[in-house]
């Protein structure tokens, strides 16, 4: 049985719709209200509650063959309490109930690639955790350390993938929040947008997690995942205006004042409990600034990865999906 957590965002659902269209048992985590629309006739089991539950989570992962842990505060403007209790405290309670599940082969836990501080060179895997004071960073890294923890100090059978920049259907930050910022004229690049973003695309990120599962080599080993496309953001936001008949961004910032302003607008937002997000944060400013094409040689070397999805159809499927 596979059981994963996120199945209502944006990973997590991508992964939950390709293991029901293959027929597998699945067993989703999901809070009341959820919307699941996209699983919309689909054969899977939901498990109501959050990663709060322990109990819950001891009895939904009891029959667990592999666990998937997709879920996340993954954004950029939250409360710190939200990052830490879904990002440190959930996933400190899910693998204390993955401890008790006899059966587990595989518990596979989503990272990111944000954890190595955002490098002006990107790093492979060996390179440890970097808090560079943001909560989405400081987070997940901390996050991360409990799972190597948990295999290091009790055996548990665990592979991490850091995914870097994902897109596609039913992304928020990188498909509907670019396409509504590109159609009201407020997307930003830094410094030309010649930094390389790192694109994934879900599906590729999906084909990379289902083979790093079931690879007994990937016990205990952590994974870079990204295209290799050698696409820049400019290239990113050139294709996705074009096929959304847009106008290119004409607001250009360099890293210095992109980071004054992010300042200042999270010191407003803070002060003044402002509602929403501030309109640039540091943390998208690291982002759009830094190059995000991580090696992924390891993943090539130990099951194979080969990106199925080609960046341009990515980009074509994600905008036919914002059409409809």
């Amino acid at each position: 049985m596979f059981f994963i957590t996120g199945a209502s965002g944006f990973l997590g659902g991508r992964l939950a719709q390709i293991l029901c269209e293959r027929g597998e048992e699945v067993s989703i985590l999901a809070r009341p209200g959820s919307d699941l629309r996209h699983l919309a006739n689909l054969k899977f089991t939901t498990i109501c509650g959050d990663l709060s539950d322990p109990l819950l989570l001891a009895d939904a992962v009891r029959n667990a063959s592999f666990i998937f842990h997709c879920a996340a505060c993954s954004t950029d403007w939250a409360p710190i309490s939200t990052y830490v209790s879904a990002n440190v405290t959930g996933t400190a309670n899910l693998l204390r109930a993955a401890g008790q599940a006899a059966g587990l082969k595989r518990f596979l836990h989503i990272s990111t690639t944000d954890i190595y501080g955002y490098p002006k060179v990107p790093v492979s895997e060996d390179e440890p955790f970097v808090d560079a004071g943001l909560p989405y960073n400081q987070t997940k890294g901390h996050g991360e350390r409990l799972v190597w923890e948990a295999h290091q100090q009790h055996g548990l059978p665990i592979t991490i993938v850091r995914p870097a920049t994902i897109f596609g259907p039913r992304g928020k930050d990188f498909t509907q929040e670019v396409a509504t910022m590109l159609r009201l004229r407020m997307m930003a690049t830094i410094d030309g947008g010649t930094a390389f973003g790192g694109f994934t695309y879900v599906d590729n990120v999906v084909v990379a997690m289902l083979a790093a599962a079931s690879g007994a080599n990937c016990i205990g080993r952590a994974y870079n995942i990204s295209d290799g496309t050698g696409a820049s953001w400019l290239d990113y936001l050139r294709l996705f205006a074009r096929q959304l008949d847009l106008p290119l961004p004409w607001i250009d910032l360099s890293f210095a004042t992109a980071i004054k302003a992010a300042s200042v607008f999270e010191f407003t937002h803070r002060t003044l409990r402002l509602s929403g997000r501030p309109p640039l944060t540091r943390h998208a400013v690291h982002l759009l600034s830094r190059n995000q094409e991580f090696p992924t040689q390891r993943a090539k070397d130990d099951f194979g990865f080969i990106p199925v999805v080609s960046f341009e159809e990515g980009i074509e499927r994600s905008v036919a999906w914002l059409r409809r």
